[in-house]
């Protein structure tokens, strides 16, 4: 069975004021449905690959996947992962901080929400070019923050990501252009804390 590009979970307007309409017309009908495209390309020459999931496909850096396809994988399958991530840990009328459970670990780990939000933001400043700013749990279930290149993935590494930044430029550049910050700052208005805090559950 070929991937395919999920439905947005909301309509294209549902984040504004903080990710515009256009930046998400293009981002999921443009840019996450080629790597789709792309991925099922990679995969064509191998059946087996393609009765896995995709989580399968990618685990241990692809380690699955014949070395003259594996970066081609990589890039696009780790594009698909981490766009349908990215789409269902925001929403309208969210926002705000965690609860429960995920609350006490963001507590303990970086003191607080805004320990949580400036770790974010940083890892998401400083990551030069395109990239991910990432909070993941970690097999111990430790939570963690840090920033991938391009579409690597902590799944790739056997780590479970709950939430997740797309730092690439096509992300924000239309409504921020050069002010990666601005945006790192607003995508906090739009977290699904509900979604986030299922998959720290899981």
């Amino acid at each position: 069975m070929a991937f395919v590009l999920p439905a947005l979970p909301y309509p294209h307007d549902a984040l504004e004021p903080h990710i515009d309409t256009m930046t998400l017309e293009i981002h999921h009908g443009k840019h996450h449905n080629t790597y789709v495209t792309n991925l099922n390309k990679a995969l064509e020459p191998y059946p087996e690959l393609q009765k896995l999931t995709l989580e399968q496909v990618l685990a241990d850096k692809c380690a699955k996947v014949p070395e003259a396809a594996r970066q081609a994988v990589i890039g696009n399958g780790g594009g698909t992962w981490n766009h349908n991530l990215y789409w269902v840990v925001m929403g309208p009328k969210c926002g705000g901080e965690p609860s429960g459970k995920l609350a006490e670990a963001v507590k303990s780990t970086f003191g607080g929400f805004a320990g949580l939000k400036e770790k974010m933001i940083d890892a998401g400043l400083k990551r030069l070019g395109s990239g991910w700013s990432w909070l993941a749990k970690t097999k111990d279930g430790k939570l963690e923050v840090y920033s991938t290149l391009n579409h690597d993935s902590p799944i790739m590494e056997g780590k479970t990501p709950i939430f997740v930044i797309d730092v690439w430029e096509h992300a924000y550049y239309l409504k921020y252009q050069n002010r990666r910050g601005d945006y790192l700052n607003a995508i906090w208005n739009v977290v699904n804390w509900k979604e986030v805090e299922k998959r720290f559950a899981q």
